[in-house]
């Protein structure tokens, strides 16, 4: 047992610096996974930049956000996006929040992300958007309290996605396999949309088109784990191979 929960933490770590390599996680950002012997717990390092994540780092939370046991390490406060989603979403098993490059300038502007490639499809059809201010005001625009989490994860609802207006995003996966992969095409859509919109003209998918290509996460997620995993193990891995797109902008 002792083997495995080794395996879970560096399954995490691993996931946190693959999405720091592709651009999807800059210093603040974070991503968890639901206990697997324990649905009502859940696994997010403590607060630390996530291109430098460990195993060691992994923490234990309630879904109240509150550390199992006591910690002097400093938390993320926003750790209750995660728990308040892991409560409203039993089909949820991993959670990225994150303030990816690529998709602030339509966070800032109330731009929909809608699919333009094949792969984009990951996001779904919709991504709904969540303004904190509608509901409780001006604030430092962080999701630090349980309220606030839980507004989001109304928000949030049946989607795999949630956009947070002048923040960030918000996304969630059955395995983190699958929130990796659906993290990265969703930002590599967002840079595919906007260059398009330079161009004058956003063609999205059709509907049909979406659904038929979004069946094809489970192996996109494969192919993104065995590239990703190779470039966040490389010690000299500073960032995107060369020609290969970025999520940064």
């Amino acid at each position: 047992m002792s083997d495995r929960r080794d395996d879970i933490r560096y399954e995490l770590a691993l996931a946190s610096r693959m999405l720091a390599n592709e651009g999807v996680l800059d210093a603040f950002g974070h991503v968890s996974l639901r206990h697997p012997g324990d649905p009502n717990r859940f696994l997010l390092s403590r607060s630390r930049s996530p291109l430098l994540v460990e195993a060691g780092d992994i923490l234990e939370f309630t879904l109240d956000a509150e550390p199992v046991r006591a910690s002097t390490e400093r938390l993320f406060a926003e750790r209750v996006i995660h728990g308040c989603i892991y409560q409203a979403r039993p089909d949820v098993m991993a959670v990225c929040h994150h303030h990816a490059a690529a998709v602030l300038p339509f966070c800032i502007a109330g731009v929909p992300i809608v699919p333009v490639f094949h792969l984009g499809a990951a996001g779904g059809a919709s991504i709904p958007f969540w303004n904190q201010h509608d509901e409780f005001g001006d604030t430092n625009l962080l999701v630090a309290k349980p309220e606030e989490g839980r507004s989001l994860a109304r928000a949030l609802g049946p989607h795999v996605a949630v956009l947070m207006r002048h923040h960030g995003a918000t996304v969630v996966g059955g395995d983190l396999r699958e929130l990796v992969s659906r993290s990265t095409f969703m930002c590599q859509n967002a840079v595919y949309q906007l260059q398009a919109q330079l161009l004058g003209r956003v063609v999205p998918l059709t509907p049909g088109e979406t659904k038929l290509a979004g069946s094809l996460g489970r192996a996109a997620a494969q192919a993104i784990h065995g590239n990703g995993t190779a470039r966040a193990r490389a010690p000299d891995s500073g960032g995107q191979p060369a020609g290969e797109l970025s999520c940064r902008l």
